[in-house]
């Protein structure tokens, strides 16, 4: 039987302390261990996506040793190859000595000569002589591994800031999740929000409802993945996310959400994760936006307030104020109470029909007799 509930605005609960494996804001919950130590040099195979990938505080570190690293390194080559020619200050000089690099005469001017080539600021205080084929080849190497750290830095960090996943923050789900009637059937609803104007090409929603399960076979399965389908008003892929979306997935036979009621679902152990696939307008990068919902965080016999308005102007309004605000409404109890509600309606329907169609066709008379009339043999003629 349906429950008659005093419809008032319900604010979102609470998030709930059960340990997830998808936080709130889409990050994964999860660690590996006892990985073998010879595993460990894949991710230097793979430096460029490690070097993506890791935080910018490390990132800002490699910036700084890479470049301080290599001018110290370089420092100490100029350096041995002055005091190799007898250029430093306190050698003894011959007269007619030819220096290999003007005005180097220790480490610290060596230090300042390697920064100043590899910057390629000049200042003219420091200058190679030309009389030496040593730093002819050394300020080479040194200039084409300037131009090197100076590529791959950049491009470690342009990568960083473009991630897609920086893209997927202006993106946002409702805090909480309800169940609700829609369209004559139960429904579990959610809603979705692009926070920028620009639209996500090729929008798909799913969800997996991970749960722990006992195989045939008595083993325990963790994290047991269930696929769960969501659809909106005008189907479930390439949306028009322009604005906020409420997605809905009905629960029927095939929904593992068919044997909950109001009073279980409290009391279950599972967790939807729900993801968003989309390609963004401006850099044309894909990226997925994922967050989840544990039973806690569902509420039956509640639905959205409406977010949508039509300004004086003729500009459509979006209040976010009531994203995830939810109201009470009149909800079945259980699924199995509205296909028993609803065969109880067709039942009576379909009675009503039948007590119709016979008083328009009539009703059998039992005492009406037959009788077979033989034509007369008598033929008057005119």
């Amino acid at each position: 039987m349906f429950q008659v509930l005093q419809g008032h605005i319900q604010p979102a609960p609470h998030r709930g302390r059960k340990t997830r494996l998808v936080t709130k804001d889409g990050r994964c919950n999860i660690e590996f261990g006892n990985i073998e130590y010879s595993n460990h040099f894949a991710y230097l195979l793979d430096f460029w996506t490690t070097f993506v990938e890791i935080r910018w505080r490390f990132v800002l570190l490699l910036f700084v040793a890479s470049f301080t690293g290599s001018w110290f390194v370089f420092s100490l080559l100029w350096y041995w190859i002055a005091k190799s020619n007898g250029d430093l200050t306190g050698q003894n000089r011959t007269d007619g000595h030819v220096q290999c690099i003007d005005n180097v005469n220790g480490l610290t001017t060596a230090f300042l000569y390697s920064l100043e080539t590899q910057t390629t600021i000049g200042y003219g205080g420091r200058a190679l002589t030309g009389h030496c084929a040593g730093t002819v080849a050394l300020i080479i190497i040194q200039s084409l591994i300037g131009v090197f750290i100076n590529c791959f830095m950049c491009g470690v960090i342009l990568a960083k800031i473009s991630l897609p996943k920086r893209r997927a923050k202006s993106v946002t789900f409702s805090d909480t999740a309800v169940i609700c009637l829609k369209k004559g059937s139960l429904c579990l609803l959610l809603r979705v929000a692009n926070l920028r104007k620009t639209l996500l090409i090729g929008s798909q929603i799913y969800g997996k409802l991970l749960r722990t399960t006992t195989a045939p076979d008595g083993d325990t399965v963790i994290l047991d993945q269930v696929d769960i389908d969501f659809m909106v008003d005008s189907g479930k892929d390439n949306l028009f996310f322009v604005c906020p979306l409420t997605l809905y997935h009905v629960i029927n036979t095939s929904s593992p959400f068919y044997e909950l009621s109001a009073d279980s679902l409290p009391n279950q152990d599972f967790e939807l994760v729900v993801f968003l696939d989309g390609t963004a307008e401006s850099t044309s990068s894909s990226c997925q936006v994922r967050t989840s919902y544990i039973p806690q965080e569902i509420q039956w016999g509640f639905s959205f307030l409406p977010i949508i308005s039509r300004t004086k102007t003729g500009k459509y309004r979006v209040d976010f104020s009531n994203f995830s605000k939810s109201v009470r409404v009149t909800t079945p109890h259980c699924v199995h109470c509205f296909e028993t509600d609803a065969d109880q309606k067709n039942h009576n329907s379909h009675n009503q029909e039948n007590q119709d169609k016979q008083q328009k066709l009539g009703i059998d008379n039992l005492g009406f007799q037959v009788i077979d009339i033989h034509d007369s043999m008598d033929i008057t003629k005119m």
